[in-house]
């Protein structure tokens, strides 16, 4: 029972790092580009570097942990976010800011693919309260970053403190996994029986993938662009930062009932309906008064973002074990980022067409349909294992 405690708080403080490295740059972008004398293209790169590390290392998590065991490189994920966190804030160069934030994401994109499998094998019969509990820290951990990096860098001299101050967070999050990566001896190399191709193959996992990269997609432009948009709208860079708290903020109630609600249902339909349909009214809401509407806007606009945690409990209530779970996990977050890195990339080069943020905005309105669409499919009652059983399998 103490070990599974231990688990738990492994989880969470894991969880609640998952999302400081890709958001805490936003509210403080424009200071950072200053310090560093960075171009536009290598902002937008920086922007799209979160959904781009979780598509490249995401993909290869599952390997990682099959051969050294899930709880060990829970560790070395946590490990890799704290260095690439603490060693971007002391460095003068661009390139080397970038590679080192690179560094920091790829421990993120680790542990992001991790803990769905962690809930699977730990607690199997409760994966929508686990999922409940993990989302929630990881939404506080999501709202602290993007509130409380302009204040951290004002009153600690700049914007390196106020990302440096993430980096002590992630380093609290090493220390139970220390313990469970070098006492855990059930996690061990077993043979794998399902392959990146053979999730490919199947139908839950494209649309998995789909719907994991869509609304990813809808989130990282959020989080990427939405302090800029309401700072062009008259906010200041400390209120444009607490307005995108409020989306995050919005998350954290709904992060403790969306999972559980899901999970307790045999089909999702109504609630990854009732979610996504909140992205397209949000953004309406934006480009008719960004100033006047905001805080509705961010409101509802938060209400969408917790199609994540829905998603996370659909990749543990769509596969029937903890390896069906792992490749899952792995192959709709790695493919599913790629298409994701389309949102922040593409908001700003709309934003640079269109010269305001009307267009992004009405593109992001769009996409909220495929959205909704391949939502509803996922949210059918179906498992990987009894698709893959239809099929030879294809170990790749």
């Amino acid at each position: 029972m103490r070990r599974g405690w231990f688990v738990l708080l492994g989880i969470v403080l894991l969880a609640f790092n998952l999302r400081p490295a890709a958001v805490s740059v936003g509210p403080v972008l424009e200071e950072v580009r200053a310090g560093l004398s960075m171009s536009a293209p290598a902002a937008g790169l920086l922007t799209s570097l979160p959904v781009l590390a979780f598509a490249g290392f995401g993909a290869l998590t599952p390997e990682l942990a099959r051969r050294v065991g899930l709880h060990r490189t829970a560790l070395l994920a946590a490990v890799v976010l704290t260095g690439g966190l603490a060693a971007r804030t002391v460095v003068d160069a661009e390139p080397l800011f970038l590679l080192l934030s690179l560094l920091a994401l790829a421990g993120m994109a680790a542990a992001n693919v991790l803990l769905p499998s962690l809930v699977k094998l730990h607690f199997p019969d409760r994966v929508g309260t686990l999922t409940a509990i993990y989302t929630t820290s990881l939404a506080i951990g999501l709202t602290g970053a993007v509130v409380l990096t302009v204040p951290i860098s004002d009153a600690l001299g700049g914007w390196r403190a106020g990302l440096g101050a993430w980096a002590l967070t992630a380093a609290v999050a090493i220390v139970p996994w220390v313990a469970l990566g070098r006492r855990d001896r059930s996690l061990e190399v077993a043979p794998r029986s399902i392959g990146f191709l053979d999730v490919a193959r199947t139908p839950i996992g494209r649309a998995m993938a789909l719907f994991f990269g869509l609304q990813s997609l809808q989130a990282y432009a959020v989080f990427g662009w939405f302090a800029t948009l309401w700072r062009d709208a008259g906010w200041s860079a400390t209120q444009a930062g607490l307005l995108v708290g409020v989306v995050t903020a919005t998350s954290i109630p709904l992060s403790l009932w969306a999972p559980g609600a899901a999970a307790r249902r045999e089909s999702q339909r109504l609630i990854v309906g009732g979610l996504v349909a909140c992205y397209p009214v949000g953004y309406l809401l934006m480009a008719l008064a960004p100033h006047t509407l905001a805080v509705p806007a961010a409101l509802v606009v938060g209400v969408g973002t917790c199609t994540f945690p829905v998603v996370l409990v659909l990749i543990g209530l769509r596969s029937r074990t903890p390896e069906g779970t792992a490749a899952l996990s792995g192959f709709a977050q790695s493919t599913g980022y790629l298409l994701a890195a389309l949102g922040p990339w593409g908001m700003g080069v709309l934003h640079e067409l269109g010269g305001g943020w009307t267009l992004p905005l009405a593109a992001l309105g769009a996409l909220s349909l495929p959205l909704l669409a391949v939502g509803l499919h996922v949210a059918r009652p179906a498992t990987l294992e009894d698709q893959l059983a239809t099929r030879t399998p294809t170990t790749a």
